[in-house]
């Protein structure tokens, strides 16, 4: 699954969010399944299908359960983590302790991230795009350096 594109959208008083329909179809693969919602990274919260997630949760469970950080983003990420179901309309509704944890406001951009969506406060998006856009060829240079260099 290749998740790409992004798409900016609001949130209503209850916290739903219409998922774009290229995102409702390629996390879709089990009709009905859920979907998880997660803290992210960088402020914005992760949403994965049920398979992308249980894969997360398989490749955490090889690291050593014996290090710290294993453990503690063990309990962070799958205690806040949280199932959700798209409605008849495709929209999600956020868990409001997760909306509060990244600041999201009435605006909101969904990015397509390789194998999951990220949703960020509109704000804080464009913050970030204006501080990492104008280093993207570095950025990039060393995100396909081998490992260890």
């Amino acid at each position: 699954m290749l998740l790409t594109g992004t798409y900016s959208r609001a949130i209503d008083d209850k916290l739903r969010i219409a998922f774009p329909k290229p995102f409702r179809d390629r996390l879709s693969h089990s009709p009905g399944g859920p979907l998880y919602v997660a803290p992210g990274t960088d402020g914005s919260l992760a949403v994965y299908s049920e398979e992308t997630f249980a894969q997360l949760a398989e490749r955490l469970a090889q690291a050593s359960p014996t290090a710290a950080d294993v453990r503690a983003f063990g309990r962070l990420f799958f205690a806040a983590a949280q199932a959700l179901e798209l409605d008849s309309q495709g929209r999600i509704r956020l868990p409001a302790e997760l909306a509060e944890w990244a600041g999201l406001g009435k605006e909101v951009m969904l990015l397509g991230v390789q194998d999951h969506v990220e949703l960020w406060d509109r704000a804080r998006w464009q913050n970030y795009l204006a501080e990492k856009q104008a280093r993207y060829d570095e950025i990039a240079e060393r995100a396909f350096q081998p490992p260890g260099n």
